[in-house]
């Protein structure tokens, strides 16, 4: 009787976490339903989890479309994968078939916020492995866009990257009203005048360092750089407590690779009735 008592409690537990992730409409696991591999599989555990058996760049697919139609997510600022364990591979997301995001080894989530992507029509999302892994996803979540924000110019100017010749530095007096939580906001357009190039990069450090900055630490190859995708035009680091101590004593200094930087907000979140205008005066 005990055994049985234990079962049907665990049923009633199982089924409890799965109807929750149905009534919570940001989470979008279950969308995810196919790969792009035949060599791959996955399988949609009762806690609402994937584990996806992934080969090199083949991908675990969600299927966004609603009545067989493209969806508008610019209702949302970002989407993100949270996994059970550190990963062991590099990983990567993909909207709209462009590459928006990647991610370095040993994280345990991923954000891929949409600044500077069209998200008015969006058909499916890619996740891929660079090496062939099994990964557990726990959830697939959408996070709406806030309002609360302000944004105000802290530099700019006018910097091609070129092949790492050219950087910039943000001085640290532009930090000291940031707290933990703002985001960095370089406005940029990528150099794309060689149709052969297929990457373009950040590196985003405290200046006078070869420090990177925490905030963007999840989206960092082995050399410290960022990639955005090759129509993005807005790139954004949410700064940590530790980001905001070194900017204040050093200022930022940028570069990166065949990027065309115009501009540098500082996006602070504003406290309750807190007003934009004055702040900007």
């Amino acid at each position: 009787m005990k055994k049985i008592m234990l079962m049907l409690m665990a049923a009633v537990f199982l089924t409890a976490c799965r109807q929750e992730a149905q009534d919570d409409k940001y989470n979008i696991t279950s969308k995810f339903k196919a790969t792009y591999n035949i060599y791959e599989s996955f399988t949609h555990n009762d806690d609402g989890s994937i584990t996806y058996n992934a080969s090199a760049y083949g991908g675990l697919v969600g299927i966004i479309k609603e009545r067989n139609l493209p969806v508008d997510w610019t209702p949302y600022e970002s989407i993100t994968f949270e996994f059970a364990e550190p990963t062991k591979v590099e990983t990567q997301v993909l909207i709209s078939e462009k590459i928006k995001i990647w991610g370095r080894t040993g994280i345990t989530s991923l954000t891929c916020f949409f600044d500077g992507l069209d998200v008015r029509n969006v058909s499916e999302v890619i996740f891929q492995t660079t090496e062939p892994t099994t990964i557990t996803i726990k959830n697939v979540r959408l996070t709406p866009v806030a309002n609360n924000w302000d944004t105000r110019p802290i530099w700019e100017g006018e910097c091609h990257f070129g092949n790492w010749e050219n950087g910039f530095v943000v001085q640290p007096e532009h930090f000291m009203n940031a707290v933990e939580g703002d985001k960095i906001e370089f406005i940029f357009t990528t150099d794309r005048n060689d149709i052969d190039r297929t990457y373009w990069l950040f590196k985003t450090i405290y200046s006078g360092t070869d420090m990177t900055l925490e905030g963007n630490y999840n989206e960092l190859n082995k050399w410290g750089c960022a990639a955005v995708g090759r129509d993005a035009t807005h790139y954004r680091i949410a700064l940590t407590a530790n980001d905001i101590a070194n900017l204040r004593k050093v200022g930022l200094f940028v570069n990166g690779y065949y990027n065309i930087v115009t501009k540098v907000n500082l996006v602070r979140k504003l406290h309750e009735n807190e007003d934009p205008l004055t702040e900007n005066q």
